[in-house]
């Protein structure tokens, strides 16, 4: 690593302490070396050390009525990252874990992933460390109510688009739309992942998981290899992975696991797509409630997880679909599934893999590695997707935004391979990714001149 490149990353810890967002830090600006060998420009306009500082970021008090009629209290954040390519454009998350690190962590995937679609969007990221499980409809609604009174004095359809994410699903958007409709007296895109009613696009929900597996059969067809009779372990259980087990079906491979919180499910037979969907989206279960269910699966708490380890990919599989939250696959993990015979990782979450996972997986000649900056933009792809109808007026059906989003994913593969490959480094689609999203952003930075 240079001087130049550790000198940066120095000046992130010694700010921003040693987080998540120094770690996604380093694994881009460490895979950055051959762009900024080959074309001094960039250091000539320090564009380093300005892509690393988000142009703006809000902190802001949220204060909602419980419903035991007391006053609760909560932070909320939006991270406005970078807009060299257009309104900054992100998700909310509503989780407990959520902080400024976590939250500049995503914004700062967000810059280059949205870079890689092709779409003209920023990057940014928001949310609360409010967490709706367990809450009511009425509570999950006031406090939407009141988090956009304060997001909407920094939002707008051309400013900041923002979208779902952990925790804020098509109930969450439709009460953060309804107060920003009455706030502004506006009805626009501001929002995406609205109901397809009122503005929303199809596909919007299965985008993300839809996305990686077709980023995982581009991925594959290059090999020379398929989907087709894959038995795959994927993790969550939320919107990506359901899309993601749903895709993988149609294309002829078989998903076996899904997790939470809790524990995780191995079904051999293959997770059973309609019943999952019954509990998580109609009835807001846990996956235990799919193995009390489903004869033949096999639940297994976290409590008995070997020590360091996530017992989702104990499950032998020729390929993983990390699906869940960031970190949640280590060098352990990832050694487990080699060994099990696994040979391909596409990435459905942000940075769902340790720096030190993802090394030992670019070490292996004999294996595949889909890192999520690529691998998981069919989400936001569709959200830009989404903007375009809004701004037309106008609603596309479900098989032209499909066709859209895959030929979306295909063409992202294809500029981070040959990007990778232009670099030297064939086969790395980290490298390639990292640069094919960093060249078009720094470009029009040093277009746009130093503001």
């Amino acid at each position: 690593m240079s001087t130049y490149i550790n000198g940066i990353l120095q000046s992130i810890k010694q700010s921003n302490g040693d987080g998540v967002f120094l770690q996604a830090a380093t694994e881009v600006l460490q895979s950055l070396e051959p762009i900024l060998k080959a074309e001094k420009k960039y250091q000539n306009h320090n564009v380093l050390e300005r892509l690393v500082i988000p142009e703006k970021t809000s902190i802001f008090r949220v204060v909602y009525t419980g419903d035991d009629g007391k006053a609760k209290a909560h932070f909320g954040y939006r991270v406005q990252f970078n807009s060299a390519l257009g309104p900054y454009k992100g998700g909310l998350r509503f989780h407990p874990s959520v902080n400024l690190d976590v939250l500049k962590f995503l914004g700062f995937e967000q810059i280059f992933k949205n870079s890689l679609t092709g779409l003209m969007m920023g990057g940014g990221k928001g949310g609360s460390n409010f967490d709706p499980k367990g809450k009511s409809d009425a509570e999950i609604m006031r406090f939407c109510q009141a988090f956009m009174l304060e997001l909407s004095k920094i939002i707008g359809a051309n400013t900041d688009v923002p979208a779902g994410d952990i925790g804020v699903g098509g109930r969450e958007i439709g009460y953060m739309f309804g107060a920003y409709k009455k706030i502004t007296n506006l009805f626009n895109g501001t929002l995406t992942g609205k109901n397809i009613s009122w503005g929303g696009s199809l596909v919007r929900p299965e985008a993300t998981g839809y996305g990686c597996v077709y980023f995982a059969y581009e991925m594959l067809k290059k090999a020379k290899q398929s989907l087709e009779g894959k038995t795959c372990a994927v993790s969550g259980s939320g919107n990506v992975a359901i899309y993601t087990i749903e895709k993988l079906q149609e294309l002829g491979a078989k998903a076996v696991t899904i997790s939470d919180s809790s524990g995780f499910v191995y079904d051999k037979n293959g997770i059973d797509l309609e019943l999952l969907k019954e509990i998580k989206e109609v009835k807001r279960g846990r996956v235990s409630d799919y193995a009390k269910l489903r004869k033949g699966s096999v639940y297994t708490e976290v409590k008995k997880y070997t020590k360091g380890t996530n017992g989702v990919w104990s499950i032998p599989c020729d390929g993983a679909f990390p699906s869940a939250t960031q970190n949640e696959l280590n060098l352990n993990d990832i050694k487990t599934l080699y060994n099990n015979g696994c040979r391909f990782v596409a990435e459905g979450a942000n940075m769902p893999s340790t720096l030190e996972a993802i090394n030992f997986m670019l070490d292996k000649k004999d294996f595949l590695f889909a890192p999520a900056k690529a691998a998981n933009a069919g989400g936001v792809a569709t959200s830009g997707l989404e903007m375009q109808q809004n701004a037309a007026m106008t609603q596309w059906s479900f098989k032209e935004v499909d066709e859209k989003l895959h030929r979306i994913m295909k063409d992202i593969f294809f500029n981070t391979y040959e990007t990778a490959k232009e670099f030297k480094y064939t086969g790395n689609l980290v490298v390639g990714s990292n640069i094919a999203g960093f060249k078009k952003v720094a470009d029009a930075m040093i277009d746009q001149g130093y503001i």
